[in-house]
């Protein structure tokens, strides 16, 4: 499975972004997809996790509100809309997949669960 994440940039606080990642070589509608970022200097965090049926989706406390994750499983596309950015947003965003099986709804959390990782899109949000 590879993950091809991209829509980054540099933003001005207040502004937004929309994220994409593009899957190929695996079956996208069967995984729970999640977004994930680093900041410099800071561990990688959770950002927001969404079901393989879409009908399920989990953000970070930080984002809550201001983030919306997506997916198209007919594209094999994940989107993460970001609104109301902030300075403290500036980081590397990874797409992540994971392939166990799940329930229509579930997701996950734990960046140690997650099977497939893309090569990060860096958001700049200035003040």
């Amino acid at each position: 499975v590879q993950l091809q994440a991209s829509g980054g940039g540099l933003v001005q606080a207040g502004g937004s972004l929309r994220l994409s990642c593009a899957a190929s070589g695996g079956t996208f509608s069967s995984y729970v997809m999640g977004w994930f970022r680093q900041a410099p200097g800071k561990e990688r965090e959770f950002v927001a996790s969404i079901s393989w049926s879409g009908g399920g989706t989990y953000y970070a406390d930080s984002v809550k509100g201001r983030f919306t994750i997506s997916r198209d499983n007919a594209k094999n596309t994940l989107s993460l809309r970001m609104n109301s950015l902030k300075p403290e947003d500036t980081a590397v965003y990874y797409c992540a997949a994971e392939e166990e099986y799940h329930l229509p709804e579930t997701v996950v959390l734990q960046e140690t669960a997650y099977d497939y990782w893309g090569q990060g899109t860096l958001v700049t949000v200035s003040s």
